[in-house]
């Protein structure tokens, strides 16, 4: 801020008065402006100093702006700490991310038809409300994942770890293949795993669990 200071020019005729003595305000580090409106006009013009100050303040303030009202596309920038690309919402049909280390990605909502995730490192990667019909996800670490509500129908599963994965709602794994996946603590309703168990076979390369075991068969 700055302070302006205003000189009058009124011709006041003095009066008596008593004088207490005050310490004089003083405000540091603000820049003053002082002028008379019985100048000429020049001395309106404000000191390089203050207009120096001024628009570094109007900088600031448009720059504040500019950061507050950032496009929200941008929060999603990198769909996961991991990431370096918006995967969220994305058509992403027959896209390769093999062997790629995609922890905590986000690919809600995405279309993933036929996308490879062979071999890839998905930790608590989010599926939610996708659709990967066709994909490849054998061999992929998919611990904690969430499954909620996707579409996993006819997809390549053989080997993947889905240790503690979630499975909420209509998620449907019909046609995909299991042999050797591991389906320990995924909450599968129970159509879903008497459907399963009807093709469960093999054992997981990784923790060593059997399918049927994984599924809690009969």
């Amino acid at each position: 801020m700055a302070l302006l200071n205003v000189i009058l020019c009124t011709k006041i005729p003095p009066k008596p008065y008593l004088s207490l003595t005050k310490p004089p305000l003083s405000i540091p580090h603000l820049p003053s402006l002082s002028f008379s409106l019985c100048d000429k006009p020049q001395a309106l013009i404000p000191n390089k100093k203050l207009v120096e100050v001024f628009a570094k303040t109007g900088f600031l303030a448009i720059l504040s702006a500019s950061l507050f009202f950032t496009d929200p596309a941008l929060a999603f920038k990198g769909g996961g700490p991991y990431g370096s690309e918006v995967t969220r919402g994305q058509d992403l049909t027959g896209k390769d991310f093999s062997g790629r280390t995609l922890i905590k990605q986000d690919f809600k909502t995405s279309i993933l038809r036929q996308a490879n995730f062979k071999g890839a490192k998905l930790l608590g990667a989010s599926f939610f409300d996708a659709d990967l019909t066709g994909a490849d996800l054998s061999d992929a670490d998919l611990r904690s994942a969430d499954f909620s509500l996707a579409n996993v129908t006819k997809a390549n599963l053989s080997n993947a770890n889905l240790e503690g994965a979630l499975a909420t709602g209509n998620t449907s794994f019909r046609g995909s293949n299991i042999t050797g996946a591991d389906f320990t603590d995924v909450p599968l309703r129970e159509d879903q795993r008497e459907y399963l168990c009807k093709f469960a076979d093999g054992v997981n390369p990784t923790t060593g669990n059997a399918t049927r075991d994984t599924l809690l068969c009969n």
